[in-house]
């Protein structure tokens, strides 16, 4: 089928598994490479395993579009190497011009820095993108959906619920249906007091909101108990972060020495991070670097053997430039370092998962291909980078699932950055508010 930019645009597909960047303004690139990134390598998720394994004809077919849209000279597929069955499954599948990257069993694999070193041998610069070195690199599911553009928008989403559940599994549920609702799918949780993690145990938020919606960006939730050491550590604010921090870092420097973008060549130093707390109250004194964190969480919830937290030490000095407007221009930069240290200093998956004491949940997630079903689902018009959409529907009106709901807005007569919502279920709609198109089945 011959997909065009225009069909993804108005499917409204966005990358799937991290901030929603609009995909549409991606494919309209040029590019040399595009990288499929199969990586998922947050402990206890497996959509985008069971994905591939499960749609792996469609999962081709967008990957193939890609690589044509933006006149790729090839694409690659990167699968982590202990998945031989998937692999297997997906060389019997590949057109002339992909190839499969088997990756090793580490974290963060799925950072789309690492995979462009890991497959293709090159650099991202800081504050760079992958295109800067003629790289695209797609989630799995984005390519579902882009596979799927010219016949139906984005109106599911696949998303793995873990940790402390009766059964782990990956859902297949409507875009705008609750979190308790696919914790419930999954058996319920095990544990009193449930704390839901979304996104993954290290680079994951804690929403206390259970009846929060689902919506395209969701990969996964993780249910914990309320002493698990992910959930005090997110429960724990900036003056006991920085107290805690000022008074016991000695500067061993193991979050910088593992720090997975330092290693890269990016001049991300957390340990200089920790070392501004000592001159001053709040952990202000300026360190640039932290502006090229990535927030993978591997210093504080990994590397740091004192238990300190130096990402929300970097991600506090990071957001300062931010408010303050500044920017950290042409930052020194080793891309000669990754090839003294990138390899012999990865973290095994394994160690990980027994570091944040996982091991006492089931890791699988074996995919139910059955539509969640739900009355009622709640369309968020911001589930993307870039602006908010404005709804192009009224309450009381009755729509269909596929159904455009929320449209990107215009600037200065230009469509601003952003991609459409579209209902997800048969219904009417009962309220606009808060950003969100209600819809209840009547």
């Amino acid at each position: 089928m011959n997909i065009t930019v225009q069909n993804v645009l108005e499917a409204g597909v966005v990358g799937a598994g991290g901030a929603g960047f609009p995909t549409h303004v991606k494919l309209a690139a040029q590019a040399d490479s595009v990288l499929i990134n199969a990586a998922e390598c947050e402990p206890l998720l497996h959509k985008d395993k069971e994905v591939l394994r499960e749609y792996i004809d469609a999962v081709m077919e967008g990957a193939a579009a890609a690589v044509q849209l933006v006149g790729a000279k090839q694409g690659i597929i990167g699968i982590k190497e202990k998945y031989r069955e998937v692999i297997d499954l997906v060389r019997s599948k590949l057109p002339g011009n992909m190839s499969v990257a088997e990756l090793r069993d580490a974290y963060p694999a799925g950072d789309e820095f690492i995979l462009v070193y890991d497959v293709l041998d090159l650099v991202v610069p800081p504050g760079g993108i992958p295109l800067n070195v003629g790289v695209v690199v797609m989630n799995v599911e984005t390519a579902l959906n882009v596979a799927r553009s010219a016949q139906q928008p984005v109106t599911e989403k696949f998303l793995t619920v873990a940790g402390a559940v009766d059964r782990p599994i990956t859902l297949r549920a409507p875009i705008g249906i609750t979190l308790a609702e696919c914790v419930s799918a999954a058996g319920g949780p095990t544990v009193p007091n449930p704390n839901y993690l979304l996104g993954g145990v290290m680079m994951g938020s804690l929403e206390e909101d259970h009846n929060a919606l689902v919506d395209k960006t969701t990969g996964g939730i993780i249910v914990l108990p309320d002493d698990h050491v992910a959930v005090r550590r997110r429960r724990l604010d900036w003056r006991q972060i920085a107290r805690i921090g000022r008074s016991a870092c000695d500067q061993c420097s193991f979050c910088t020495e593992l720090c997975p973008r330092w290693l890269l060549g990016h001049p991300v130093e957390p340990h200089r991070a920790m070392r501004s707390l000592g001159f001053n109250l709040t952990g202000e004194a300026d360190v640039q670097g932290t502006a090229f964190c990535s927030e993978c969480n591997l210093c504080s919830m990994y590397s740091c053997p004192e238990g300190l937290d130096p990402k929300s030490v970097c991600l506090q000095n990071k957001q300062r430039m931010i408010d303050e407007k500044r920017s950290y221009d042409n930052p020194p930069f080793n891309p000669k370092r990754p090839a003294l240290h990138m390899n012999n200093r990865k973290t095994p998956t394994s160690r990980l998962i027994a570091k944040l004491d996982l091991l006492k949940f089931s890791n699988v997630g074996p995919l139910n291909d059955k539509l969640l079903e739900t009355g009622k689902v709640g369309i968020a018009l911001k589930q993307h980078i870039g602006a908010p959409c404005e709804p192009v529907v009224a309450v009381g009106q009755r729509v269909t699932a596929g159904q455009l709901v929320g449209r990107r807005p215009e600037t200065n007569g230009k469509p601003a950055l952003g991609a459409p919502v579209h209902a997800s279920i048969d219904g009417v709609v009962t309220a606009i508010s808060d950003g969100i198109v209600w819809i209840e089945r009547k």
